[in-house]
Formats: structure tokens, sequence, C-alpha cells
């Protein structure tokens, strides 16, 4: 079993959503475990938005009446431009190759398809994460040796 296989084993039991996995053959041997199993779990609430704009008739112009209040909503406008590179998969999010070198990328660097930007650390292995498109890092989504999660935006890309 290679490193991909072990990846494709980790995405498919996050979406499995089952406690824990077992696979065993006569040389090898690993053991998956979710927080699923009764560990403690953590979620993150997004805010609900609401808006209450009338309306527009159909003979009247159209004109956005949405509040801006939401410095949330203001973001995430200004993000939809860019392209974000994701976590394919559960571990720890590390900028540095070790902890001794320099960070693979930063924001302003031009990176290209299969540049290594990250390494997620997942069951002692350290997976580096390579870029899949082309561009200029806009923004660094995750702090050094935090968690991450399957899917979770790691960077913003300009692909332009």
């Amino acid at each position: 079993m290679d490193i991909k296989d072990i990846q494709n084993l980790i995405k498919f039991v996050s979406k499995a959503e089952v406690s824990e996995v077992k696979y065993k053959t006569k040389d090898f041997e690993i053991t998956i475990k979710t927080p699923l199993g009764g560990n403690e779990v953590s979620y993150m609430q997004q805010p609900a938005v609401y808006h209450t704009a009338p309306q527009p008739s159909a003979s009247a112009p159209a004109v956005s009446s949405a509040p801006a209040a939401n410095t949330a909503d203001v973001a995430a406008d200004d993000d939809s431009k860019f392209v974000t590179i994701k976590s394919p998969m559960i571990g720890t999010f590390y900028r540095k190759p070790s902890p001794d070198k320099d960070v693979f990328v930063n924001v302003g660097d031009e990176v290209s398809n299969g540049k290594v930007v990250c390494v997620i650390e997942a069951m002692k292995l350290f997976n580096q994460i390579e870029s899949e498109i082309s561009g200029k890092i806009v923004k660094i989504l995750v702090d050094d040796a935090t968690p991450v999660e399957y899917d979770q935006p790691l960077f913003l890309v300009d692909p332009s």
C-alpha cells in the first residue's frame, strides 16, 4: 500500500462517517480512528445572514438594497475571483518542510501547477500538498501547526 492508497483510505473513512476502520494484510496493518467514536468533537457554527430587503417590482429599476453591515459578506464577495487550494485530508497543517527550514510559500509568491505549497501530517506521515493551479498566493487561511479538516480551504490563489 503506497501513500496515495493511504490518502484515499483516509478520504473514504472521513466521508463514510465511521468511528474506526482497521485494514490488515500479511505485512501491513493500519487503523484509522475518527472523532465519531465518542471523543470530543468541535463544531464551528457559521453565522446566519438574513436579508429582509423588499423585492423590486417588474417596472422598477433593479437596485441593490442589501445592507453591507456584515464584513464577512463583503470579504466573501472580494474572494470570489480567487481559486481556493483545499486540504485533501485530515491532519496537521505545516507551512515548512521542517522547523529549521523556510516556508514553502508566502503571500505574494507565484505558484505553478505541481509546486509544493505545504505539508499535512496524517498518522505520522508528512504529505506534500501541491498546487493544482498557477497564480499568485493572495491569502493563507490556516495558521502553521494547526489541525485541518478534509476539504478545508488552505490558500487563496489569484489565477490571473
